[in-house]
């Protein structure tokens, strides 16, 4: 027992620095990607391509992203490597088939989408482009959510650091050729890049899945039940919390994705010409989320790693795992939050001026700092809750931090203009931190107090 506490604790810490290591190097690819685009097709371009993002983030909550948690979390309880094997395909046929859904749909009503939903006609042709990138990111997504289920990040980290390189490779490429014929950039160059990322991860993944040799865990003593018996369990255990996740993410992602949509309008409300919203959107987006989120890829790390690690603790039921990792995670969360907000406090105008020369992303970068504790909290102890299979107490807990932002946006954007947004996302992720720790606290009276 206390071996295997070890091991449990040795993969989670070393995939943990793994997917923390490549996170940096990724982030800091993106870093620079973000601001190489923000000065080749300016702000109001990646305003726009920022603009699909929503709606790309939706297809993907529905076709990949609840199944890849799920499979983490089921693979890290499998006995065998090819019981494990066995979930991914199931997964990833329903993955698979549930992007085929989607393409169909954007590519058939894509035109009211852009003219209704995002108010731009310039989205059209950037939504279908960017439609073909996702059976590749449904591989991607179900591959990585196996080794994640396995302890091995090897496999989707170098995944993750190649679809960085080859999508911006892509895109310089293209600009480049662009330059050369003396024709002007556009966000499309950019979506491009998306497909070439996504597809480089597929078939890299794809390629260490094939090549990997099936390892043997346990022996059975006793006969395997028929194939389509275990088919249909495995099914069933896959859609007993993929749904729920599913919805989670669906329901977040159209928050989200109001957010996008009333974002520029509100803030046409407030006073600002339509080019000029635009462009504070994709300043806020392209530049100073970036920025804000660039620490979080240790507790995005973390929560990847955290969530097979808690469902094989709570499986085998080691509650005393569960109550140690709340504890640890809480009070890591919290330092390293500080200390990114002390950073970006001191460092925001220097890195709004002198990297996006832009003094509006600095005063945003210095309001969003104190976001930083939060964010980390409200991640991994989310994570958490998937691990132990309360998916719907998270879809609840994330919902409403989501209705408390857009309640921002309504209310305050108007009124003072941006910053009411970001003091609402301040607040909501207080709330979703609070929220998670009493839930938490519910099921493990071990865990820290919210107060």
């Amino acid at each position: 027992m206390i071996l295997h506490t070890n091991t449990l604790k040795n993969k989670l810490i070393s995939g943990t620095l793994l997917l923390t290591l490549t996170g940096i190097i990724s982030r800091i690819i993106g870093f620079y990607y973000k601001i190489f685009l923000s000065r080749s097709i300016g702000a109001e371009g990646l305003g726009i391509y920022q603009l699909i993002f929503p709606v790309f983030a939706l297809i993907i909550s529905i076709s990949a992203a609840g199944i890849q948690t799920v499979l983490s979390r089921y693979c890290a309880q499998c006995e065998t490597d090819r019981e494990a094997r066995t979930y991914l395909l199931v997964g990833l046929t329903g993955s698979l088939s549930l992007s085929g859904c989607c393409i169909l749909i954007i590519q058939t009503y894509a035109l009211p989408i852009g003219l209704t939903l995002l108010e731009d006609v310039r989205t059209v042709t950037l939504l279908r482009l960017m439609t073909w990138s996702l059976p590749f990111a449904c591989i991607h997504a179900c591959i990585n959510g196996y080794y994640y289920g396995k302890k091995k990040a090897a496999i989707p980290a170098i995944s993750q650091i190649l679809e960085q390189i080859v999508r911006v490779t892509g895109v310089w490429i293209f600009l480049d050729i662009l330059a050369k014929q003396g024709l002007t950039p556009t966000p499309k160059v950019a979506v491009c890049g998306i497909l070439f990322g996504e597809l480089a991860g597929a078939l890299y993944s794809l390629a260490a899945l094939f090549f990997s040799q099936p390892t043997k865990k346990t022996v059975q003593k006793f006969s395997a039940p028929p194939a389509s018996v275990r088919i249909s369990k495995i099914a069933v255990n896959l859609c007993s919390m993929a749904v729920p996740l599913t919805c989670n993410r669906i329901l977040l992602s159209i928050c989200q994705s109001t957010e996008a949509i009333l974002i520029p309008m509100k803030l046409r409300d407030f006073g600002y010409r339509n080019s000029d919203a635009l462009s504070v959107y994709g300043i806020l987006t392209g530049m100073v989320f970036s920025t804000i989120m660039f620490p979080c890829v240790l507790s995005n790390s973390l929560s990847v790693m955290l969530l097979p690690a808690i469902s094989e603790a709570n499986s085998r039921h080691r509650q005393d795992l569960v109550k140690k990792a709340v504890r640890k995670t809480t009070q890591l969360c919290v330092i390293l939050g500080l200390l990114c907000t002390l950073g970006f406090l001191l460092c925001g105008n220097w890195i709004g001026i002198h990297l996006f020369h832009n003094a509006l992303a600095s005063i945003y970068i210095r309001t969003l700092s104190w976001i930083c504790p939060f964010l980390f909290l409200a991640s991994t102890l989310c994570s958490i809750l998937h691990g132990l299979g309360k998916a719907t107490i998270t879809m609840l807990i994330n919902l409403l931090g989501a209705i408390l932002r857009i309640g921002f946006i309504f209310v305050g954007i108007p009124r003072v203009g941006l910053s009411a947004y970001l003091w609402g996302m301040l607040a909501s992720q207080i709330l979703i931190s609070v929220l998670a720790l009493i839930s938490l606290r519910r099921f493990h009276p071990g865990a820290p107090s919210p107060q």
